[in-house]
């Protein structure tokens, strides 16, 4: 194992040959909207424009000098149009995701975060090509990825302890 610095994450790696750890943090963003008379919860999922398509939160890469906060928060207002002052992250979650991307470790953090405003206008970057917002349900299914979905419910449970009215 080798220790280099990667200019394009700014912060010292351990790196076995031929393979680099890419970094990257976003925000689980939901809304509370009456369902049937009854409070529920929404997630944000936004479409990619590129590869297969897929539905994610915003997420995105770390910038140089950059921690892993102010990168999901950039990447949340880049990719959806939602300004931190939009929405309030909400303590005691964080979830850590790690997978292989073209035989590169992705390490991916998320952060929850509740939408102030339900009716608030989501505007997308070139980065994706729709967007809804879906109950747990749905989201999973949208999500496709087992270990998104693991972390939507995984989000669910811990604002169904954790969320006043």
């Amino acid at each position: 194992m080798l220790s280099v610095f990667t200019a394009t994450h700014a912060q010292w790696r351990c790196k076995e040959p031929g393979s680099m750890a890419l970094r990257a943090c976003g925000l689980i963003i939901f809304r509370r909207v009456l369902s049937a008379g009854m409070s529920d919860i929404e997630f944000l999922l936004l479409q990619t424009s590129y590869g297969i398509y897929h539905w994610t939160p915003p997420k995105g890469h770390v910038d140089p000098g950059e921690d892993d906060m102010t990168t999901a928060l950039r990447e949340t207002e880049e990719e959806a149009g939602l300004h931190p002052s939009q929405f309030r992250i909400v303590d005691g979650f964080r979830k850590e995701l790690k997978y292989n991307v073209k035989n590169k470790q992705k390490t991916v953090l998320y952060w929850l975060a509740e939408l102030s405003d339900p009716n608030a206008s989501v505007k997308l970057s070139s980065e994706h090509q729709d967007f809804r917002w879906l109950q747990l349900q749905e989201a999973c299914k949208f999500a496709g990825y087992p270990d998104m979905q693991d972390t939507l419910n995984e989000a669910y449970q811990f604002l169904l302890g954790h969320l006043k009215p």
